[in-house]
């Protein structure tokens, strides 16, 4: 068990005071976050500090356009551009790469063309075709773009780890995978272990949130359940919090950490 930890949810001056925190609470590793790498000298601080450390980095998410079928093109270019930008630097920091939704809920969606085709359709099939071009540039640089699903309230693009699963296989690239999150499983999966199984051969990074949102412990999640079955298929990557906190880091993490273990 591969546990990391979103670093905005640690305190800390410094990337440097961050990672011993992550260590002292007893994590394996850090999510970073885009917007702090894309920032000036965000990328050279995180990349040394991390040569020091016994903490890993294990993605990048957060932080920037990452609204991949967003239907203005402008914004559709600036997150194509920040996803490229950070997988150019994914290898040097020794992580897989960044993860982008397909688009958040909002009124400005691609038109739904029916009968010709539906929103859905149209949304999937921009969705597919840009993602090979990221693919592409993801076997050039050899980094990975996660493709996560969001749950039907926060995105109904793309809802389940499933059509994720599907979506990546139609792309067929070793630059574009799947990330599953337990929370948003917790809305959509109806048996997140079965769902887990069925998405074994595009899955390489998962998030962590209770059914609160908060730090696994805090509310009813079947946590054992969901890890046996990535047990089962042999999953051996990150597992990063991506949530709220009950209370101060400094006191529920590390009784998370504990938990989870």
């Amino acid at each position: 068990m591969k546990l990391a930890c979103q670093e905005g949810l640690i305190p800390g001056n410094t990337f440097v005071e961050k990672l011993e925190k992550l260590e002292a609470y007893g994590f394996d590793g850090v999510e970073l976050a885009g917007a702090a790498l894309l920032a000036p000298g965000g990328f050279e601080e995180r990349r040394d500090a991390l040569k020091d450390s016994p903490i890993a980095a294990g993605s990048i998410c957060g932080g920037f356009a990452c609204e991949i079928v967003h239907p203005d093109s402008q914004h559709r270019t600036a997150c194509l551009d920040a996803i490229e930008r950070l997988m150019a630097m994914s290898p040097e920091l020794g992580v897989i790469g960044p993860i982008s939704v397909p688009i958040f809920n909002r009124m400005d969606r691609v038109p739904d063309l029916s009968p010709y085709k539906s929103r859905h359709q149209l949304e999937k099939e921009l969705l597919i075709h840009l993602l090979g071009d990221i693919g592409r540039y993801g076997e050039e640089v050899e980094a990975c773009m996660m493709l996560e699903p969001l749950n039907r309230y926060e995105s109904n693009a793309l809802a389940d780890i499933e059509a994720g699963a599907e979506v990546c296989r139609a792309v067929n690239s070793p630059g574009v995978k799947l990330i599953a999150d337990f929370f948003h499983m917790h809305i959509e999966q109806p048996d997140i272990p079965a769902s887990l199984r069925t998405v074994s051969d595009v899955l390489v990074h998962v998030h962590l949130a209770d059914s609160t949102r908060k730090q696994p412990g805090s509310g009813s999640m079947d946590f054992k359940a969901g890890f046996a079955a990535l047990k089962e298929i042999g999953y051996t990557g990150y597992m990063a919090f991506e949530c709220g906190l009950t209370g101060p880091a400094d006191t529920v993490l590390p009784q998370s950490v504990a938990y989870l273990r």
